[in-house]
């Protein structure tokens, strides 16, 4: 859901998204970024493919090492923070 909102945000603004950059959260009705399972799994899966940003719920934050990723960890609790997160 994140990428798809995000997509659609950048196609609104005409600014492009970088192509290094991943998203893993799903949205819910109120515009908040909820958590995703197996969280760890994905961020290491998106730094082996070759990702140097990654935007993750915050609910999601607990309870993980992000000093065992090199890449780098976003964490957005709404759908609002998008736009200057990405964008400026």
């Amino acid at each position: 859901d994140l990428a798809v909102v995000s997509a659609i945000l950048s196609s609104t603004v005409d600014i492009p998204i970088g192509k290094k950059v991943c998203f893993a959260g799903e949205l819910g009705l109120s515009g908040e970024i909820r958590a995703v399972n197996r969280i760890e799994q994905r961020i290491s899966e998106a730094e082996k493919l070759g990702f140097e940003q990654i935007f993750i719920s915050a609910y999601n934050e607990k309870g993980i090492n992000f000093e065992n990723f090199n890449i780098k960890t976003h964490l957005i609790s709404r759908i609002q923070q998008i736009p200057k997160m990405l964008f400026g």
